[in-house]
């Protein structure tokens, strides 16, 4: 199983200059990365624009989506208009729309429902504050943001795990500690569905993830890849994570 290294830019660059050299930047440095899959996630405004002139084996991904198909909802994404703009992932749970735009379980549930339906792949962001329990807060955002959905659909779904404390604070999980939660994700996973299910499913580290501990967490905590947020804003140190884990 390849490496899945997902590049989150969030609400960045600021120019499309810059985002095109960027992403132009990325797109020249890892054309021999043949042994990972790297997803570009940029804003909107951007995304379409990369993916269609794309030529490489970078695949793109959403940093949100609304879960009704099409209507009267001023300034939302559809699946499907995502689908033809050749994306690939949304990215759907992310601590930081659960903040600030207070999305709840519910809510990520009809979004992961949508986008599976429309042959999208999900990467399904959960963690825990770092003054809650981690396996209650793990249990109950799985557990609700996967229900009602089947053993065949839940196949093409990727896991993020990113601790709220270790995202953009430079505190990122030590190995221990990763390597225990991918494991609980994957004891939660094979209780819900099945152990061979939850042993293939691709799970993710995400949370200050860098040149320098980007490999320990592929290859020494169990994690299938990376979400990269700030790192990934940077060609040069992007690149480097890439190259450091394969």
């Amino acid at each position: 199983m390849k490496p899945l290294i997902v590049a989150n830019w969030k609400m960045n660059p600021q120019t499309y200059k810059e985002a095109e050299d960027l992403f132009q930047n990325i797109l020249k440095h890892t054309k021999k990365a043949s042994n990972v899959e790297i997803v570009l996630c940029p804003p909107f405004t951007w995304l379409t624009d990369f993916s269609h002139k794309n030529k490489s084996s970078i695949l793109f991904g959403a940093q949100n989506v609304f879960f009704e198909e099409k209507g009267a909802y001023t300034g939302e994404i559809s699946p499907h208009m995502l689908k033809s703009s050749k994306v690939d992932y949304v990215i759907v749970g992310h601590s930081e729309r659960r903040k600030y735009f207070n999305e709840t379980n519910d809510i990520i549930n009809k979004k992961i429902k949508a986008i599976l339906q429309a042959g999208l792949n999900p990467i399904f962001c959960i963690g825990e504050n770092i003054d809650e329990d981690k396996q209650s807060v793990l249990e109950k955002q799985i557990t609700e943001g996967l229900k009602s959905i089947s053993r065949d659909q839940v196949k093409n779904l990727v896991i993020a795990y990113e601790p709220i404390w270790a995202i953009g604070t430079g505190n990122n999980c030590s190995i221990n500690q990763t390597m225990s939660s991918i494991l609980l994700i994957r004891k939660i996973i094979s209780q819900l569905y099945t152990r061979e299910l939850a042993n293939n499913m691709k799970i993710l580290y995400g949370g200050s993830v860098n040149s320098k501990n980007a490999a320990e967490y592929v290859k020494d905590a169990g994690t299938n890849g990376l979400l990269v947020g700030g790192a990934s804003l940077h060609a040069e140190e992007f690149v480097n994570i890439v190259t450091s884990v394969s």
